[in-house]
């Protein structure tokens, strides 16, 4: 494999990293640093599902920005402040002691992880030949789905209430359950070397590269163009993020609650729901790609997924749980690799520009996700589960009937093709 993807995978895990291993740890956090005493299991959840909402917020607001930005400018650059930019936004998000502070810290990190997400996406869109992307995308949700392993499992393993170390400078607090956000920024740091020594200066494709500058200029009116193009992908795009953010942001709580799950049995559960992802995106998903329709591969992959969580309340034993998490994991591992197949693709040259907007299809359903889900499981523990899984099944009969939507062309490469100034 190339250097530069392997590059561009590693940095990708590690923004999964960030953000995987706040899931088992947040709970705990929000309630010992943010609301003490003063904390109920309603407004843990509360804040539970807004924080996990937040980081979406300027996902969904900014992605396509740094789409046309990179477009224009190439990926590189994107890359390098994303990382950066995570690894801040960590280390603010463990020296944090008030919910103001929590909410900014995750509001910064959601900005800086849409930069990489997006950029690094379109970097491997742009490396690899249109006939060979599907399996290039599933050994890049192979990354993302280490990541969401390796974060959880950091969160629950370092995560210490009986850590007693405290360190208060000014108005912050470092204690044990800083400990995970410190190491992850580290880590993060630890790849802007590497990526700005050997990652190509602009990672564009052949046509952008030799576009003349007033034409590239051009590009933030296609995003009309480029949303009906893409419309019926974001709209699959932004019910399988709500579906799964649900699932991570609810299972804590419910686990806690229900199920009698301390830190590590939920990040082993995290970590299981990752590594299906991981094991399955790389291997059956890649090798499926250019065998199997991708409209069959997405709607099998709704079906899992709604199973999974359907199944989810009415067991109670850890290894019944465990096998509908990773139910519902192999799903979104067919899901999400095609669905961002689908989406470069047709957005031609522009891949930034439209992978941008798949981001922001992708936070809305982040912020949707756990603000529904933590409402619902408010009012009853188990009606996240049925919910998302029953839309989850009902998308999955809808999709079969997509194929026109699912099967639009591509963008033309040209970028003085006659328009409406959408």
């Amino acid at each position: 494999m190339p250097r530069p993807l392997l590059l561009l995978f590693l940095a990708l895990f590690l923004a999964m990293i960030g953000f995987g291993l706040t899931l088992p740890v947040l709970p705990a956090f929000v309630e010992r640093l943010a609301l003490g005493r003063a904390a109920t299991p309603e407004r843990v959840a509360l804040h539970v599902g807004a924080l996990t909402s937040a980081y979406a917020l300027t996902q969904l607001v900014l992605a396509p920005l740094w789409g046309g930005w990179s477009d224009r400018h190439g990926r590189k650059a994107l890359v390098v402040l994303g990382l950066v930019g995570v690894a801040f936004s960590q280390v603010a998000f463990g020296l944090g002691t008030s919910l103001p502070l929590l909410y900014g810290a995750r509001l910064a990190g959601g900005a800086f992880a849409a930069a990489l997400v997006v950029a690094a996406t379109a970097a491997v869109a742009d490396a690899v030949p249109e006939g060979e992307r599907g399996r290039a995308m599933a050994w890049l949700g192979t990354a993302v789905s280490l990541g969401f392993v390796a974060g959880p499992a950091l969160g629950g393993l370092l995560a210490r209430d009986a850590w007693h170390v405290t360190l208060t400078p000014g108005h912050l607090v470092f204690d044990g359950f800083s400990v995970p956000f410190f190491v992850a920024a580290g880590l993060t740091l630890a790849a802007v070397p590497l990526v700005v020594r050997y990652l190509p200066g602009q990672s564009l494709p052949a046509s952008r590269r030799a576009a003349a500058p007033e034409e590239v200029a051009r590009v933030p009116v296609r995003w009309g163009l480029l949303a009906r193009r893409l419309g019926g992908v974001l709209a699959l795009v932004l019910v399988a993020q709500a579906a799964l953010t649900l699932f991570e942001a609810v299972f804590a709580l419910y686990a806690d609650r229900v199920l009698g799950f301390g830190l590590r049995e939920i990040g082993l559960a995290f970590a299981l729901c990752g590594g299906v992802m991981a094991v399955f995106q790389g291997g059956a998903v890649g090798w499926l790609s250019g065998r199997v329709r991708v409209r069959v591969q997405v709607a099998l992959g709704f079906a899992m997924l709604g199973t999974g969580l359907l199944l989810l309340p009415a067991l109670t034993r850890v290894p019944a749980v465990l096998a509908a998490v990773s139910l519902l994991a192999l799903g979104v591992a067919f899901v999400t690799p095609n669905l961002l197949t689908l989406a470069a693709d047709r957005s031609g040259s522009q891949a930034g520009t439209g992978l941008g907007l798949l981001g922001t299809a992708s936070g809305l359903g982040q912020i949707l996700g756990p603000l529904v889900g933590s409402l619902l499981f408010a009012w009853q523990v188990d009606l996240p589960f049925l919910a998302a899984g029953g839309v989850a099944l009902a998308v999955a009969a809808g999709t079969v009937g997509l194929s026109h939507t699912l099967g639009a062309a591509p963008l033309p490469v040209c970028l003085d093709t006659p328009h409406d100034g959408s």
